[in-house]
């Protein structure tokens, strides 16, 4: 999915910004009249950090740009797209669509659960925080996939249910798998057909990385039980 306008967002939409050229996303749940909620690390130090858009003297007179801010905020648009594009995430997307984007952190397998679930959930991380911000283990991609599905990876793992860490995490395998070695070899046929096949060979594990890392097919996740629900 493209670029989308921002009168067709809908309450519980789960949106994205692209920030340093393509570098990486900044993940928040669409709430209402224009406000998003979403976590940070604040001053845009992390991965998915929104970058502020005010100087400190003149903060945004609409919500005042909390994004200087640690943890979970609220924010308007104009501070959370800090000058980009603005995205949907896609939810319960087909495995052709899913290996079909290059990129991670777009889309997922997983289902997303009601506008009121979703927007009570945004709401209550507002209240109460979203842990500590970890750019491998809890970014603001898993605030807005836990919003969305109510499924957070349990805590012991090594890495979070974010789509773009896990791309990048199999990006780093991808190339490491790359037939480097066969640049010295005399035959550039030779080499063009082995590379070919290497390549093919490194991007299967690279798309099976994506998937197995994906929050709609990963076990070791737990749904989350609100103070209020229990």
């Amino acid at each position: 999915m493209g670029v989308v306008e921002r009168e067709s967002l809908k309450p519980g939409d789960h949106i994205y910004s692209w920030r340093l050229a393509y570098a990486y996303s900044h993940h928040g749940i669409y709430v209402d009249k224009g406000n998003v909620i979403h976590f940070t690390r604040g001053e845009g130090q992390e991965i998915g950090s929104s970058v502020p858009q005010h100087p400190l003297d003149n903060p945004c007179p609409i919500c005042g740009d909390e994004s200087r801010s640690d943890g979970v905020i609220s924010s308007c648009v104009d501070c959370f797209l800090s000058g980009g594009d603005l995205y949907r995430y896609e939810y319960g997307v087909t495995l052709a669509v899913f290996f079909a984007k290059a990129r991670g952190g777009t889309c997922t397998l997983a289902s997303s659960e009601s506008e009121e679930q979703v927007i009570d959930r945004a709401f209550y991380f507002l209240r109460k925080g979203f842990g500590v911000y970890d750019v491998l283990k809890n970014n603001c991609e898993d605030f807005a996939l836990c919003c969305k599905t109510g499924l957070q990876v349990i805590p012991t793992v090594n890495v979070g249910q974010s789509g773009q860490v896990a791309a990048f995490q199999a990006a780093a395998g991808f190339i490491r798998s790359v037939p480097v070695a066969f640049l010295a070899r005399y035959s550039p046929l030779g080499y063009a057909a082995t590379s070919v096949v290497g390549l093919a060979a490194s991007y299967g594990k690279y798309c099976v990385n994506r998937y197995i890392n994906d929050i709609g097919v990963r076990q070791d996740v737990t749904r989350v039980v609100l103070e209020e629900q229990q």
